[in-house]
C-alpha cells in the first residue's frame, strides 16, 4: 500500500515491527493529502469566485461612468443599457459564448463544447461553474465598452443586436483564439503550434476584451455620425459635456476597485507555490505583483494626463484625468503578470500620451465617441499589446505560462522580436475580425433604419421619447422644463426643450 506521499507498509513496518501501525499511518497520510488537495481546490474556487465578483462590479462602475458621461437628459437610457448589457450577455454567453470561447477540445478558430453548459462541470479540463461566471463578467465588459461609443443617439433595439451578437459570438471567438488550450495565437497550446513559437501575450485582455469592444464601438459610432452639435459647419468641435462630474469620479473609482479582480483574478488560481511544495515564494506573490503593477501604470497615466491637459487647455480638469486613470489600466491589463512595478509606470506614461493623442486626432476627423472608448480602450489597448511585447520578463513569463518555452520574451528585456511579431498579428487580426462582424452589423442596422434616432428624439433626449421620463425627477412639470435648466447653460438658438 502507498500513499501520494511515498508512505509504504512495506519500508515502515520493519521499522515500527507491526504491520498494523504501517498501515494505519499510510491512512492516515492518504486522508490528510485528500483533505489538503479538497483545501486548495476550495481556496482557488473561493479566490476565482471573489476575482468574478469583483469584475462584475465593474459593471456599476461602467453605468456611473457612462451616466455621468452624457447629458442629463439621455442618463435613463444609457442606464438601462448597461443594465442590459449584463442581462443579454448572460444568456447569451450561457447559451453559446462560452462553448465558442473555452468549448475545447476543438479547433483552433472555433470551439464546440459546453453549449448552455451542458458538460459541466468538466474536471479534465479544469472547468467548473465558477470559471464560467469569471469568463461571463469578462465578456459583459467588452459590450460596456461598446455601448459608451454610441450614446445618446441609438435605437434601442440596436443596442440590444450588438450586445446579443459581441457576447454570444464576436469577442468569444477571439477569447478562443488567444486563451483556450486550443486557439491559434494561445499561449496555451503545445509548444510546436505557438504562433511564432511564442504565442501571444494577453494576460488579463488589452486586446480580447478592450480594443474588442473598442473597434465594435468605432464602428457604431463611424456610421452613426457624431451627436447633433458635437460639430460646427466648419468641422470644429463644440463640446458636448457629461452633466455629472461625481457619477464620472464615482465610476471611475469603482472601475479601478474592479480591476483589482479584473487582473489578478486571471491567474484563476492563487494556492500554488512556485518550485518546492512549501515555499514562501508563490502565485500568490505574483497576484500580489500584478495589482502593484495595475495601481502603478493607472496612478502613473492620471497623473501624466493631469499635467499634459493642464499644459494643452490651461486648467485642471477631472474628467480628463479620469479618462487617463482608466487608459493606464486598460494598457498594463495585457502584460500586468509577466512586467516589473517600474515598467508598469512607463506604461502608464506612455498610455497617458496615446490617450491625449488619439483625442486630439479624433477630433480632427470628425469622430464623435462620449466616452473616448475607442480611444481609451482602443488606443491603450492597443500600446497594452505592444507595451508587453516590448518589456514581458523571462522569469516572469515561466511562472505564469510553465509549459511555454522560455525562449522568447520581451524585446527590450533582451528576448528577441518573435513575441512582438505575434502581438502585432493579435492586434490586426483583431481588428480585421471584429471589423467584418460588428461593421457588417451597424451597417445593416443602418440600411434597415434601426440604428439612429430622429433628430428631434435627440434633440429631446432619449430619456422623454423612449423611456417616458427623466432620471431625475422634480417637483414641478417637466413638460416644461427647459433645455437649459439640464445643460446649465442657455438654449440652443431656435430650440426649446419640451415633450
Amino acid at each position: 500500500m502507498a500513499t501520494p506521499l511515498g508512505c509504504s507498509t512495506t519500508i515502515l513496518t520493519p521499522l515500527l515491527n507491526s504491520s498494523g501501525a504501517a498501515d494505519y499511518i499510510c491512512q492516515q497520510l492518504t486522508t490528510n493529502t485528500a483533505l489538503t488537495t479538497d483545501a486548495t481546490t476550495a481556496i482557488n474556487a473561493v479566490y476565482l469566485l471573489f476575482s468574478a465578483y469583483l469584475v462584475f462590479s465593474m459593471q456599476l462602475g461602467f453605468a456611473m461612468l457612462c451616466a455621468g458621461s452624457v447629458r442629463a437628459k439621455n442618463t435613463m437610457n444609457i442606464l438601462l443599457t448597461n443594465v442590459l448589457d449584463a442581462a443579454t450577455g448572460a444568456l447569451f454567453f450561457y447559451l453559446f459564448g462560452f462553448a465558442f470561447a473555452f468549448g475545447s477540445p476543438s479547433n483552433p478558430f472555433i470551439g464546440s463544447r459546453f453549449f448552455a453548459l451542458t458538460s459541466m462541470p468538466d474536471f479534465h479540463q479544469s472547468y467548473d461553474y465558477n470559471y464560467f461566471l469569471f469568463q461571463y463578467c469578462f465578456a459583459i465588459a467588452a459590450a460596456g465598452i461598446t455601448s459608451g461609443s454610441i450614446a445618446e443617439r441609438t435605437q434601442f433595439v440596436s443596442y440590444l443586436a450588438y450586445s446579443s451578437l459581441l457576447t454570444g459570438f464576436v469577442y468569444p471567438v477571439v477569447a478562443h483564439w488567444f486563451w483556450s488550450n486550443d486557439g491559434w495565437g494561445s499561449a496555451f497550446i503545445t509548444s510546436e503550434k505557438l504562433l511564432f513559437g511564442t504565442g501571444v501575450i494577453d494576460f488579463a485582455g488589452s486586446g480580447v476584451v478592450h480594443l474588442v469592444g473598442a473597434v465594435a464601438g468605432f464602428w457604431g459610432a463611424f456610421i452613426e455620425g457624431p451627436r447633433i452639435g458635437r460639430f460646427d459647419h466648419k468641422g470644429k468641435g463644440v463640446p458636448l459635456k457629461g452633466h455629472n462630474a461625481s457619477l464620472v469620479v464615482l465610476g471611475t473609482f469603482l472601475l479601478w476597485f474592479g480591476w483589482y479582480g479584473f487582473n489578478p483574478g486571471s491567474f484563476l488560481t492563487i494556492a500554488k507555490a512556485y518550485g518546492e511544495s512549501g515555499a514562501v515564494y508563490g502565485q500568490w506573490s505574483a497576484v500580489g505583483r500584478t495589482a502593484v503593477t495595475t495601481t502603478l501604470a493607472g496612478a502613473t497615466a492620471a497623473l501624466t494626463t493631469l499635467f499634459g491637459k493642464r499644459i494643452l487647455v490651461g486648467h485642471w480638469n477631472v474628467t480628463d484625468v479620469c479618462n487617463g486613470l482608466l487608459g493606464g489600466f486598460t494598457a498594463i491589463t495585457g502584460g500586468c503578470a509577466v512586467v516589473d512595478p517600474w515598467a508598469a509606470c512607463i506604461c502608464g506614461v506612455v498610455a497617458a500620451i496615446v490617450l491625449i493623442t488619439c483625442n486630439i486626432l479624433a477630433e480632427k476627423f470628425n469622430y464623435d465617441d462620449p466616452l473616448e472608448a475607442l480611444q481609451l480602450h482602443g488606443g491603450c489597448g492597443t500600446w497594452g499589446i505592444i507595451f508587453t511585447a516590448l518589456f514581458a520578463k523571462k522569469e516572469y513569463l515561466q511562472e505564469v505560462y510553465p509549459a511555454r518555452p522560455a525562449t522568447s520574451y520581451g524585446l527590450l528585456m533582451g528576448g528577441g522580436g518573435r513575441l512582438l511579431a505575434a502581438h502585432v498579428v493579435q492586434i490586426l487580426t483583431i481588428c480585421a475580425w471584429v471589423s467584418v462582424t460588428m461593421g457588417s452589423l451597424f451597417f445593416v442596422l443602418h440600411k434597415l433604419r434601426l440604428l439612429r434616432i430622429t433628430s428631434e428624439d435627440e434633440m429631446n433626449g432619449m430619456d422623454l421619447t423612449s423611456h417616458g421620463g427623466f432620471a431625475y425627477n422634480e417637483d414641478f412639470d417637466e413638460k416644461t422644463k427647459k433645455w437649459s435648466s439640464y445643460m446649465g447653460g442657455d438654449d440652443p438658438p431656435g430650440v426649446q426643450f419640451q415633450a
